[in-house]
């Protein structure tokens, strides 16, 4: 009891860094700071969704980014076909293009949703290794698809002119921006909290440390592994959706392996099943960027030997490691 009370007092602090941040960089006049805030609060939610399926249903995918990519385009499409004045064409409807941020991510969610129930329907009805390589077959499959297709700027990628609008707010000042970031991050993030602690989030932890049990019980741990890998994928999605307006561009680059790794990583650094942990590790991924990129493009090497560190002496993470010093001391 004493180490869940440490770390929730670990997160209210850790939420309240990542807010006041920006805001101080904000009033020095420093709006590359808060785009790099941004930036890692995105990242950072794309870790939580994947914390969902790995930390909570041990599910270890390799495909996410396909999920951060069909999120990314569903807005880069819609935008498009908004600044163009073309509708969508897709029959029997004539759908036209949109720069509403609400309905762009509910189009976001929907189509990462549909893609992560398909996908995850076939994937959940294997297990280990061979879980890891169809998700991430299916992840290059959605990637290459990407690439061949010229209508949307194939390799070379799709461009957002102007950031999509959300009532309220001039999404356009980067600190309007990250607050609303922000706040869908700490919103997705009491989901999470509520969902952990709730029926399916108990069946979900059950299920990761023993199927047969739960089948014995009268549950279906497959229905229970494939909602949450949807839940996982919407959420992912929704982050992509968030990253093409940071961007102001989707590409494939968004669907590549490289990703899908690189959003695990996130979650390794600052815990696995751990709450903030991807919040941690999205923070620490691009601040490695940020300060060791600046004087070398090797900068992955340090972020590997902090990942080296965390694995050997850190099991629980950023976030196991900080709260089990508060402990002690």
């Amino acid at each position: 009891m004493r180490d869940l009370i440490t770390e929730h007092r670990l997160n209210a602090l850790l939420a309240l860094i990542l807010l006041c941040g920006p805001l101080i960089a904000h009033f020095a006049d420093e709006p590359f700071m808060v785009t790099l805030a941004t930036r890692a609060t995105i990242l950072a939610l794309a870790g939580v969704g994947l914390n969902i399926a790995l930390g909570l249903g041990g599910l270890v995918s390799f495909g996410h980014a396909a999920f951060f990519g069909l999120g990314g385009y569903a807005v880069g499409i819609l935008a498009s076909h908004h600044q163009t004045y073309v509708p969508l064409m897709t029959a029997p409807f004539l759908i036209n293009g949109t720069n509403q941020m609400l309905v762009l991510w509910l189009v976001a969610i929907t189509v990462s949703g549909l893609a992560a129930l398909l996908i995850g329907a076939l994937s959940l009805r294997t297990s280990g290794v061979y879980f890891i390589m169809i998700t991430l077959a299916f992840a290059q499959m959605i990637y290459y698809f990407a690439i061949s297709w010229p209508a949307y700027g194939g390799e070379d990628g799709l461009s957002i002119y102007v950031r999509n609008a959300f009532p309220g707010l001039n999404t356009l000042r980067p600190l309007d921006f990250f607050l609303l970031c922000y706040a869908v991050l700490m919103l997705v993030l009491v989901a999470q909290w509520r969902m952990t602690g709730a029926r399916f989030g108990m069946a979900l932890q059950a299920v990761r440390q023993n199927e047969g049990r739960v089948a014995a019980l009268g549950l279906s741990p497959y229905r229970i592994k494939l909602a949450a890998f949807v839940i996982s994928g919407m959420i992912t999605g929704l982050a992509g959706a968030l990253y093409a307006d940071l961007n102001r561009f989707v590409s494939p680059s968004m669907m590549s392996w490289h990703l899908s790794g690189e959003i695990m990583v996130f979650i390794i650094l600052g815990g696995v099943a751990r709450l903030f942990g991807p919040v941690v590790g999205a923070c620490l991924f691009v601040l490695f960027e940020h300060v060791f990129g600046s004087f070398t493009t090797h900068w992955q090497f340090f972020l590997g030997a902090a990942l080296l560190a965390v694995v050997l002496f850190a099991r629980g993470g950023f976030i196991g490691l900080v709260a089990g010093r508060v402990r002690h001391d």
